[in-house]
C-alpha cells in the first residue's frame, strides 16, 4: 500500500510542466476546488438569506399563536393566561385584537389591518430591530401612539413626526354591533398619533398598524373578547415541542400554530430553492470530475511501459490499481482541501468586511451564515464523489486491459 502511494505521489509531482497529463491534472484540481468553493459560498449565502427571511416573516408573527378553532374572537376568560405566561418554555405572552380598519389622512383613505397588542409584544417581535423611524413604544408623554408599516404611511402620504403629538391619523373602526341606520354611526372613530414606522416584510409594511391593546379594545368595544394570544418561545426550546405540550393544557376548540406554519409557503419555497441549488452544484462537481477521469486514463496510456516494467519486478494487478486510484485521490483531496480553505476564507471576509453589497438595500452587506452541518455535508459529499471518480476509471482500466499485462 505504501509503495503504491509513493508511486502515485511521484506521478502527481512530475516536473514535466509541458506534459498534457500534468496540465489535465491541474485542471482537475482547479475544477474540484472551484466546485467545492462554490458549494460552501452559495450554501452559506442561502443560510444568510434564510436568516433574514426568518427575521422578516417570524419576528412579527410570534413563535406560537393560539386562536379559536371556529370563531373570529373568544372571551379571554376561556384561557388561563397566567398558566400560559408561566408555561415551561414560554418566554412571553401578549393578547391580540385584530380588525380591518379604514385610515384617513387628509384626502387619503387606506384600508389597513389594525392589531392591538400588549406592550410585551414589542419585545417579543424585536421591534427595536425593525423600527424605521420613531420609538419602539406605545406611549408618548402619557398619550397612546400607533406604529405604522412604512408602506402604509407612504400610502397615507404622511410621515413620522419628531414629536408624536404633532401628527395623527383618523381611525375608522367597525363596531361589532354597528348597523347602517339613519342617525347611527356603525364606525368608531378616533385620531391616533403616529409614534413610529416599522419595517418587517412587504405584507406587514403595506397593511399593518399596531396599537396598544387597551386602545384597540376601546375602539372595538369587545368587552373581554380577544382575537388571539401570541406567545414567544425560549430559544432553548423547540416551537413544535411547546405547541404539542400546550394542546395538553388548552381547552377544546383552540388551535395552536407556529410562525413557520403561518408562513408555510415562504419557507417551503426557500427550502426547495436550496435543494435545487445543492443538486446543481453537485452536478457541476460531477462534471468537473470528468477531467480527473481523463487524467487517470491518459496517465494509464502513457505509463503502459512502466506498468510492464513494474509487473516484471513483481508488482501484482491490485497494487498497480492502487497506484492509479491513489493518484486520483491525491488530485481530488487536493482540490477539495483548497476549495474548503478558499470557500470559508471568502465567507469569513464577507462577514467581517462585506465586500459584496445587496442591491437596493441602502448599502447593506450580502448576508452570510456558516453552519457546521453544511460544512460536514459538503466535505462528505465531495470526498465521496472524489473517491468514486478515482475508483471507477482505475478499476475499469485494469479490468479491461488486465489480460495484456497480467495474463500474458
Amino acid at each position: 500500500m505504501n509503495i503504491s502511494f509513493h508511486i502515485a505521489r511521484r506521478y502527481f509531482k512530475s516536473k514535466k510542466s509541458t506534459n498534457i497529463i500534468n496540465l489535465i491534472s491541474k485542471i482537475s484540481v482547479v475544477g474540484i476546488m472551484v466546485s467545492t468553493m462554490a458549494l460552501i459560498v452559495v450554501l452559506s449565502a442561502f443560510n444568510g438569506i434564510e436568516k433574514i427571511v426568518v427575521g422578516l416573516y417570524t419576528d412579527f408573527d410570534t413563535d406560537l399563536t393560539i386562536r379559536s378553532e371556529k370563531g373570529k374572537t373568544f372571551n379571554q376568560s376561556f384561557l388561563d393566561l397566567d398558566t400560559l405566561r408561566n408555561f415551561e418554555g414560554v418566554d412571553g405572552l401578549s393578547r391580540a385584537l385584530e380588525e380591518i380598519v379604514i385610515l384617513r389622512k387628509g384626502n387619503k383613505w387606506v384600508k389597513a389591518q389594525m392589531t392591538g397588542v400588549d406592550s410585551s409584544f414589542l419585545r417579543m417581535s424585536h421591534m427595536e430591530n425593525h423600527l424605521y423611524e420613531g420609538d419602539p413604544s406605545f406611549n408618548f408623554e402619557g398619550l397612546p401612539v400607533a406604529l405604522f408599516g412604512v408602506g402604509l404611511l407612504q400610502k397615507l402620504d404622511t410621515y413620522v413626526p419628531r414629536f408624536a403629538n404633532e401628527n395623527s391619523v383618523l381611525f375608522n373602526v367597525p363596531l361589532r354591533e354597528g348597523k347602517f341606520r339613519p342617525g347611527k354611526n356603525p364606525l368608531s372613530t378616533k385620531h391616533i398619533y403616529i409614534g413610529g414606522s416599522m419595517n418587517f416584510n412587504k405584507e406587514v409594511n403595506d397593511e399593518q398598524v399596531v396599537v396598544p391593546f387597551e386602545l384597540a379594545n376601546e375602539l372595538l368595544n369587545y368587552r373581554g373578547d380577544i382575537s388571539a394570544v401570541y406567545l414567544s418561545v425560549d430559544p432553548a426550546y423547540d416551537n413544535e415541542d411547546i405547541k404539542e405540550a400546550l394542546y395538553k393544557v388548552l381547552p377544546k376548540g383552540f388551535v395552536v400554530k407556529t410562525n413557520f406554519e403561518k408562513n408555510e409557503l415562504i419557507f417551503k419555497t426557500s427550502k426547495s430553492e436550496r435543494i435545487i441549488v445543492i443538486f446543481i452544484l453537485i452536478f457541476i462537481f460531477i462534471l468537473s470530475s470528468f477531467n480527473l477521469i481523463a487524467s487517470i486514463t491518459m496517465l494509464y496510456v502513457e505509463k503502459r511501459d512502466n506498468i510492464k516494467t513494474l509487473y516484471s519486478m513483481g508488482i501484482d494487478k491490485e497494487a498497480m490499481f492502487k497506484v492509479f486510484f491513489y493518484e486520483g485521490l491525491l488530485i481530488s483531496f487536493r482540490g477539495i482541501l483548497l476549495g474548503i480553505l478558499l470557500g470559508y476564507t471568502i465567507c469569513v471576509l464577507q462577514i467581517n468586511y462585506g465586500f459584496v453589497k445587496m442591491p437596493n438595500s441602502n448599502g447593506e452587506f450580502f448576508p452570510i451564515a456558516l453552519k457546521w452541518m453544511d460544512g460536514l455535508m459538503i466535505v462528505v459529499s465531495a470526498l465521496f464523489l472524489g473517491v468514486i471518480a478515482s475508483y471507477l476509471p482505475s478499476r475499469y482500466l485494469f479490468r479491461k486491459h488486465d489480460k495484456i499485462y497480467f495474463h500474458q
